[in-house]
């Protein structure tokens, strides 16, 4: 039932950043069309900064800007945290909730770490939280889980959900640049902040798998749930040696409900170039997800940038907003299950290792030796790689190995490689990266 409140709906911004300045333009100059939408007016009330000195918009009053946060949350309807980070995100978000506002937030490192805390404090509380852009971008990925497929089992999903890292990638693999410079490109292009850590360490895309495992397992993943390898390992000889058998190195997401229970990992791995996934290129963003009963579904769009990531923020304004001007709130967050988190060990599969070596006789059968006695199988060998760097302690030319196993556990995997280092003809960092079926 249509609520008969006639006054508009209040909506507080915390955070005036790249996305914060996009979504109050959003908010200012589609005023009219989204109060159509909603069926009630709504109206930007409050943004809070820490330096409104430093704030010149056209669009924005300046009478809006606040540097009580507090305040604001309290008087708010619909309060938009856009600080990032954990603190003071997670202490204004919870106020917020516990004053009766609905939450709009696209904070993944709050949701990874103390989102099973928020839903059930939402739910406790009867107001919303929904949070579209902490996921992905632009691309509708939280809503399908959290209500397009509630009758269905998500059985596992993956996808490029980093367009930082997507982007080094694909300028090595397209332009042939070293990591240094790929990342210098996109940090000029504005698709790497100044600190990139966060990105090409993995760490945000670990807080996007947790999410997601969250929400399609119905069981509490947190951060520390997840393992998370970056990309800073990987080196023009990985894309050229990718390149010669038709694969592309992209940095994944993978989340599974399997037998030995869920699992949520983030690393690099090598795909085929026919694959769906090999096509994204620059700063865009796909994630798959497969379900009993609907199978294989792919979401593809752009993953970052202000404009995008505040069209999914006003998405979710817009949502809440018709909740409260209809007197109701949207779904909860149901996390009914505690599944046991899978062991390291019980994920398998195949992987391709590229050694340096003293090109001499005897070499690969030592190394295939290695791989026997621990009991991984190779399914293929191609020394046909371009000749590395010579080494002054070796008057003959180092050569490249690389050997593709069959499916085998990780644990195994990396001891056996750590035996083979221990060879007096191998040289160097072996590259150890795993190929997707």
């Amino acid at each position: 039932m249509a609520s008969d409140n006639e006054n508009p709906i209040r909506i507080g911004l915390l955070g005036i950043g790249t996305v914060g300045s996009e979504t109050a333009r959003l908010l200012i100059e589609d005023c009219e069309e989204l109060s159509a939408r909603v069926g009630r007016a709504i109206e930007l009330v409050g943004v809070a900064c820490r330096n409104p000195d430093d704030v010149d918009f056209p669009w924005l009053d300046h009478g809006l800007l606040t540097t009580d946060t507090e305040a604001l949350c309290r008087r708010a309807d619909i309060v938009v945290e856009l600080f990032g980070g954990l603190e003071p995100a997670r202490t204004m978000v919870t106020l917020a909730m516990e004053s009766g506002a609905s939450v709009v937030t696209a904070n993944k490192a709050l949701l990874a770490t103390y989102g099973p805390e928020l839903y059930r404090t939402a739910a406790a509380h009867g107001v919303d939280l929904y949070f579209e852009a902490a996921v992905g971008g632009a691309i509708p990925i939280v809503h399908p889980l959290r209500e397009s497929l509630a009758g269905d089992r998500v059985e596992w999903m993956l996808g490029i959900v980093n367009g930082t890292t997507n982007y080094i990638l694909d300028q090595m693999t397209t332009e042939g640049l070293d990591f240094d410079v790929a990342l210098k490109q996109a940090q000029e292009q504005g698709y790497a902040e100044a600190d990139p850590t966060g990105d090409i360490e993995g760490e945000d895309a670990a807080n996007k798998a947790a999410i997601m495992a969250t929400l399609a397992f119905h069981t509490n993943v947190v951060l520390r749930d997840v393992t998370a390898e970056g990309i800073t390992s990987i080196t023009a000889e990985d894309i050229e040696a990718a390149t010669a058998e038709h694969k592309v190195i992209k940095l994944l997401a993978v989340m599974e409900n399997g037998e030995s229970g869920v699992s949520a990992r983030v690393y690099p791995a090598l795909i085929d170039e026919r694959h769906p996934l090999a096509s994204v290129h620059g700063s865009f963003n796909a994630i798959f997800i497969h379900a009993r009963a609907a199978g294989d579904l792919m979401f593809y769009g752009r993953g970052a940038g202000g404009a995008p990531t505040a069209s999914a923020v006003v998405g979710d304004v817009v949502t809440e907003a018709r909740h409260i001007a209809q007197g109701c709130t949207g779904p909860s967050i149901p996390m009914y299950l505690d599944l046991p988190k899978a062991p390291l060990d019980a994920a398998k599969a195949a992987f391709a290792v590229r050694f340096v070596i003293h090109d001499k006789p005897g070499v690969l059968s030592a190394i295939a030796r290695e791989f026997s006695d621990h009991g991984i199988s190779i399914n293929g060998v191609n020394q046909d790689l371009t000749p590395t760097r010579h080494d002054p302690g070796y008057s003959g030319e180092l050569q490249q190995l690389r050997l593709v196993t069959h499916q085998c556990d990780e644990q195994t995997l990396r001891t056996t490689v750590k035996a083979v280092q221990g060879l007096d003809f191998v040289t160097g960092t072996p590259s150890v990266l795993r190929v997707l079926a």
